[in-house]
């Protein structure tokens, strides 16, 4: 029986999502992975856009994703612990799955040590990204007066129309996918060299969001990736106490 000592971070696997294929075969293809790794795994990281879009009613949450949600309680009662950060597509997780899976929630960025190496974890929305358009459509998502007023919305109203906007955006991206821009120009490379300035024992720092793979020496002692997605790339990050690496699950 293998140890139970590898650190595994994924994100980005916009579950539900049509646009890349049929989502069902998509979420087995996802719950083959976790398969994979629940001989070894001690703690999961799963860093944010896992749904293409979740929002929790006091009475209801968005139907499907049996498969997925049925092997991360398997996986959190044999004891891997499951921390689970909010994207901008899962913005609005609030108590359904720390109650139901028992994950652990983090709706900002998140600093913590493993093995002796200090990890700095997000995301990565929002993060030195100074568009307007996109800061005012995250201040108004986050806004919890205007989650109020969408939850007044029935189900079946609302969340359809998520879908459809979380479909749009899906297609957007397909049409024009954001390249790399270079270390001068990408706002969470550009994020992270400013941030190492002022926390310079960071060892390692973790992103999704931008649906790229970046593995990226930021100084002789800190290191930053973008972890790429399960859209295109069905990469992940593993850390096995000594060393970081950035791989993919085979189709």
């Amino acid at each position: 029986m293998k140890a139970k000592d590898k650190i595994y971070f994924v994100s980005d696997m916009h579950l539900g999502s049509p646009v890349f294929g049929d989502p069902l075969v998509r979420e087995q293809f996802f719950v083959r992975w976790l398969d994979a790794v629940k001989e070894d795994a001690k703690v999961l990281y799963l860093l944010g856009d896992i749904f293409d879009f979740w929002f929790e009613y006091k009475q209801a949450v968005p139907r499907g994703f049996t498969r997925f949600l049925g092997k991360l309680a398997e996986l959190n009662d044999s004891g891997v612990e499951i921390h689970y950060f909010t994207g901008n597509h899962d913005i609005w997780v609030y108590d359904y799955l720390p109650k139901e899976i028992g994950l652990i929630v983090h709706k900002k960025p998140l600093v913590t040590e493993i093995d002796g190496k200090t990890f700095y974890l997000a995301h990565g929305d929002g993060l030195g990204d100074k568009s307007h358009s996109f800061k005012l459509i995250r201040s108004v998502f986050h806004n919890r007066f205007c989650q109020f007023l969408f939850r007044l919305i029935h189900p079946d109203w609302g969340i359809g129309l998520a879908h459809i906007w979380a479909r749009h955006s899906r297609q957007k991206e397909l049409a024009n996918p954001a390249p790399y821009f270079g270390e001068d120009k990408e706002h969470l490379v550009l994020y992270a060299k400013a941030y190492i300035q002022t926390h310079p024992e960071t060892d390692y720092l973790l992103f999704g969001h931008r649906h790229i793979l970046l593995d990226l020496m930021l100084s002789r002692k800190s290191r930053m990736m973008i972890i790429g997605d399960w859209l295109q790339y069905f990469s992940y990050a593993i850390f096995d106490g000594k060393e970081l690496t950035l791989e993919q699950f085979e189709v």
